[in-house]
This record gives structure tokens, sequence and C-alpha cells, in this order.
């Protein structure tokens, strides 16, 4: 099997990593978060690159290339601890694929071209990260549809175009997860934003007998989809910001003296930048096999996908804690970047799932096994 990064791979690597150092730095992060924590600049400048339409399908304006491509993109925009929700763009791609043609025909061209961002909008209150448990309602109305819903933690929720929503349809055997389209500006639909820890911006979507349009009965399935090519995506970033952390540590060590010379040469503290480098490339391999799983089945997908979170959620643990041992008070500092790794490794290992969640579905799914070969 062959691993190496095709040349296409490597040019987009190339590309992003080009407007990462020049057009997203440091300096301009920060403003963007002082500002609400997204620029829609931004979000258009990676469109500009094509990484808004790296998933969609040619026939619909976009690139119609594949996850590891994505996977490629999002390590360096952890590199550059990138605020806009790529990621998100990513996961309402796919979930629009289960849409009907004329619905697709519809948004996804416009996603390609980075002229809408749309996000999903599927954490409730009480739910922690069981996505499958949602109490949101949707009704029919003469044709179309009407959905109430609250939910929380939207990225970028006031500052997207449209939103994806599951919320439960009456269907033949009960009430079934459907997932519906919701335009920004639709009756009876408001958002609160708010910064995140991260810098990042959210917001809380309320929704009263919104219209609607219906992408798919099969929410639930549809929905799997889309949460495990976002984790699969957030994997990849979070190796992107590791690296970028241990870089900043390892100059930090090699420049900080103490008794006349760089702590670096102190065996003590190159033993744990070894062990965070470990980390760093135990994390990446299973970004890797996450990424690659992706168009494994449904329950191999996902059981893939929270393998790989385990490890990424102890391996963002451990390497932001590492740093800002190591740092010492300066880790802290809002003015110093390592403090803004810290606080984004720490939000991620959080995101889709924490470890312990992700742990837990590992062990049900290795019950499960044991059980077929009892």
């Amino acid at each position: 099997m062959d691993f190496d990064f095709s040349d296409d791979q490597q040019q987009l690597r190339d590309a992003v990593t080009r407007w990462v150092d020049k057009g997203y730095t440091f300096e301009r992060r920060r403003a963007i978060t002082a500002a609400g924590g997204f620029d829609r600049t931004a979000y258009s400048e990676l469109a500009e690159l094509g990484l808004t339409a790296l998933l969609v399908p040619e026939a619909h304006d976009g690139m119609g290339l594949g996850f590891v491509d994505a996977m490629v993109a999002m390590e360096e925009l952890g590199r550059g601890l990138v605020l806009e929700p790529l990621a998100q763009s990513l996961m309402a791609t796919v979930a629009l694929t289960h849409a009907p043609a004329d619905v697709q025909a519809q948004w996804l061209p416009r996603i390609a071209s980075g002229d809408v961002l749309v996000v999903l909008a599927q954490q409730e209150r009480g739910a922690r990260y069981a996505f499958e448990k949602c109490t949101s309602k949707s009704a029919s109305a003469h044709d179309s549809y009407v959905v109430t819903a609250i939910k929380n933690m939207v990225p970028a929720g006031d500052q997207a175009d449209a939103w994806i929503v599951p919320a439960m349809l009456d269907g033949e055997s009960g009430p079934e997860m459907a997932l519906f389209l919701v335009a920004r500006g639709a009756a009876s639909a408001t958002t609160t934003g708010h910064l995140c820890q991260d810098g990042s911006r959210a917001a809380n979507v309320t929704l009263a007998n919104t219209p609607a349009t219906l992408l798919t009965r099969d929410g639930l399935r549809a929905l799997q989809q889309a949460n495990d090519v976002g984790t699969a995506a957030l994997c990849a970033q979070a190796v992107g910001v590791m690296d970028k952390t241990l870089a900043l540590t390892a100059e930090y060590l090699n420049t900080r003296k103490q008794f006349g010379v760089a702590i670096a040469s102190f065996q003590a503290l190159r033993h744990r930048l070894a062990d965070v480098k470990m980390q760093v490339e135990l994390a990446r391999s299973m970004s890797y096999y996450a990424t690659l799983k992706l168009n494994a089945p449904d329950a191999e997908r996902s059981m893939a996908v929270s393998r790989a979170k385990v490890q990424l959620g102890q391996s963002m643990r451990f390497v932001g804690q590492q740093s800002v041992q190591l740092h010492g008070g300066i880790g802290v500092t809002d003015e110093y970047i390592g403090s803004h790794c810290f606080k984004t490794l720490t939000q991620m290992e959080m995101t889709f799932g924490d470890t312990l969640h992700h742990l837990g579905k590992v062990s049900e799914g290795m019950q499960e096994t044991a059980g077929v070969f009892a």
C-alpha cells in the first residue's frame, strides 16, 4: 500500500501553507477574535484556494476530490490556528449529498464557491455528545415543512447563511430523525452569538415553526456520516495544531537559558519533549487511519473514527499540558501564540465527543464483537 501523498496533494499542502504563513498571521487571528471570532473575508480566501470545493462533486462546480485531500488541507489550517469553520463546510457538503437533486443543485455550487456558509446545527442541551438524542420537532405544512428547535454551540451559527438541522418527523413506524435545511432569515429563526474558549465563534439557534427544506428522512444515517467526516477533519486539524505546539516548545527550549546554557540541553526536558513528539506521531497515524476509513461501511467507519478520537484526545491533552509546563508562565499569556494552541487543543478534545465518550463507544464495539465469537 502506498502511503505517499500525490504531487497534487503536495501542491495543495504548499498552497495552504503559503496562505497560512502570509495571509493568516497570529496578529490577524487575534484581530479576528477581538472582532467576534469569524471573518467572512478570511473564509472567502479559503474558498479562493478551492478548499470549500474539495468534496463538492464536479457536476456541482466542485473539485470532486477525496477525504485525503481534505485531511491535507485541514492539517495546514491547524498549524495556522485558523478559526473559520471549514470542517463544517465539509460536513454540510456530505450531508447535502443525501438531499434531492434540485436541492443539491441549489446549494452545492454556492458552497463550492464560498458564496454561502452552511453549518450543522445539531447540539441540544442535555444530549451531551449523543447527537442521536433529538427533541426537535418538525411537521409538514401544505407540501412544505416547519421545524421547532433550540440548537446550541452552532459553529459560526449567527454568521452562517443556512443551517442543517436534525429534527423528528412522523413516519410510518413512528417519529424518525430527518435532516432539514433552514435558510438564514427564515421566519421565526433567531440566533445569539458568542465567543468560544479558543477564540472562534458559535451561536444558539432558535427555530419556532420555521419553514425548512427536507433533505432526507434517513437523517440519522446522514448525520452519522457527516459527523464522522467532521471528526476526521478535526483530528487532522488537531495534528496541525500539535505540530505547531511542538515546534514552538522546541524553539523555546533552545532559546531559554538557565545557568548559562539553553535548557534544551537538560536531559530531563529533552526526554519530555521526546514524549511530546511521540504523542504527535501517534495522533498523526490515527488521523490517517480515520481518514482512510471514511469510505468504509457505516459501522466500520464510525468505529475507526472513535478509535482515532480516543488517541487524538489523549495526545491533545498531553501535548497541550506538557507545552505549558515546559514554557512556564509565558505558556498561558494571551500575547503568546502557545497559549492559543493550548486553548485550541483543549476545546478540540471536547468537540464531537470527548475522549471518554469515544472510549465508551470503542468499548461497546469490542463487547459486541466478543459476543459474536462467544
